[in-house]
């Protein structure tokens, strides 16, 4: 199936992960324009004008959150990452905190330090992406609130407690499990239908759970039907309404 909504190949290298955005061995990045798409079908399929609160439950390094946000500031009111694995949750924390001009200001302000100190000029070339996102994100409405926090995707009253008092009304998460990452959790042997479960018994009714793998299909293996799907490339994307 086609883009229906991101429909011009754009340039995202400001946007690629290890430049001015932060990454780490075993947090994969995600496509940005397939991000942009499955965003922009979630917020169809919830059907609603006003800003979405968006989530991911299973953010590893947070990049699909912070380029979204960065991409569709305008109709994004705030952001939540969440995560079983503390490390993810910190490196996480590191890129959404660029969702901020004093963040992308203090990240072009290193890396300009590190192009004088090693004498590479693609830490400049990643500072000017870095002053060019700052500007973006001003035009579009200005910085996002933002939290990161640890929670088991799989237990519904740790993501509640994550949750606290925010209301996400569109979830996003990629699980590219059994490549780079693996589940973790005592109740990881439920896969991707008892995510599925847990994460739609949390979201507000008639909130959105966009689910992507690598593969044909979302494997449900007998659990709930997605409301819609679609494949793009080597991802399949299934959506859910809570």
């Amino acid at each position: 199936m086609s883009y229906r909504y991101a429909t011009v190949a754009r340039d995202y290298q400001d946007l690629a992960s290890g430049s001015v955005l932060h990454s780490a061995p075993g947090f994969p990045a995600f496509p940005v324009r397939l991000a942009s798409e499955i965003f922009q079908r979630a917020l169809d399929l919830r059907g609603d004008r006003h800003p979405a609160t968006l989530w991911d439950p299973c953010c590893g390094s947070g990049y699909l959150l912070t380029v979204t946000a960065l991409l569709h500031r305008p109709v994004i009111a705030s952001v939540l990452a969440s995560d079983l694995d503390p490390r993810a949750v910190d490196l996480a924390g590191r890129n959404l905190a660029l969702l901020s001009g004093s963040g992308l200001a203090s990240r072009a302000a290193d890396l300009r330090e590190r192009s004088a100190r090693f004498g590479k000029p693609a830490y400049g070339d990643a500072a000017q992406a870095a002053d060019r996102l700052a500007a973006g994100l001003e035009t579009g409405g200005g910085d996002v609130p933002y939290a990161a926090r640890q929670a088991d995707v799989f237990d519904a009253g740790r993501l509640r407690q994550a949750l606290g008092s925010c209301a996400p009304d569109i979830a996003i998460t990629d699980v590219p499990y059994g490549e780079q990452t693996h589940w973790g959790g005592p109740g990881a042997a439920a896969g991707v239908p008892g995510m599925v479960e847990a994460l739609t018994a949390v979201l507000p009714r008639g909130g959105v759970l966009a689910v992507t793998v690598r593969g044909r299909k979302v494997p449900m293996d007998g659990g709930r039907r997605p409301d819609t799907s679609f494949k793009i490339g080597t991802r399949a994307v299934a959506l859910f309404r809570a």
